[in-house]
């Protein structure tokens, strides 16, 4: 008896450290994705402003030279564009986007930034495209900073908390 309540003390606890670490490990997620997002959006940069390539084929020059973490949202971008003739960049953005939010561990904020970006892509001459893409890239600067400081704040807070909880429950189970 005594054996079965170690084993399913045991059981608990690494259950409710396994979550904690699930839930902290979405900071760094966020991270990791804005800085792969930013790779790629420098990508684009270079595919439309220098090699003046047209948007499907810069969004899978993009897919290809970018960190897969987040350029495949690209890849799809580029899929769904040649699926869906009726579709604009700035649909084809907003649907494959919030498609993959979850997968993403984006915010609103960082959303909306990439939505941004997608209504300035193929509107506007290469200048001013230059111009938006700079100012994007800043802004998901700001994001990438916002996301090293909850990471630091909150990842290790939630992995000791799902340890914590765990022992809590041992405690008044046993």
């Amino acid at each position: 008896m005594f054996i079965l309540k170690i084993m399913g003390s045991l059981m608990i606890i690494i259950a409710s450290t396994l979550i904690g670490n699930i839930f902290g490990s979405k900071y760094s997620l966020r991270l990791k994705n804005i800085k792969g997002l930013i790779n790629c959006i420098r990508l684009l940069e270079s595919e439309i402003l220098y090699l003046s390539n047209p948007l499907p084929e810069a969004f899978d020059n993009v897919y290809k030279k970018g960190s897969k973490n987040v350029s495949y949202i690209f890849r799809d971008i580029r899929k769904y564009l040649i699926e869906n003739d009726d579709k604009n960049v700035l649909e084809s953005f907003k649907y494959i986007i919030n498609k993959n939010k979850v997968k993403l561990s984006l915010t609103k904020d960082d959303i909306e930034i990439l939505v941004s970006l997608a209504s300035i892509l193929g509107t506007s001459d290469k200048q001013d495209q230059q111009k938006h893409i700079k100012v994007i890239i800043e802004q998901l600067k700001i994001q990438q900073r916002d996301a090293f400081e909850r990471m630091k704040k909150n990842e290790a807070l939630y992995k000791k908390l799902g340890l914590l909880l765990g022992l809590a429950l041992v405690i008044i189970l046993f």
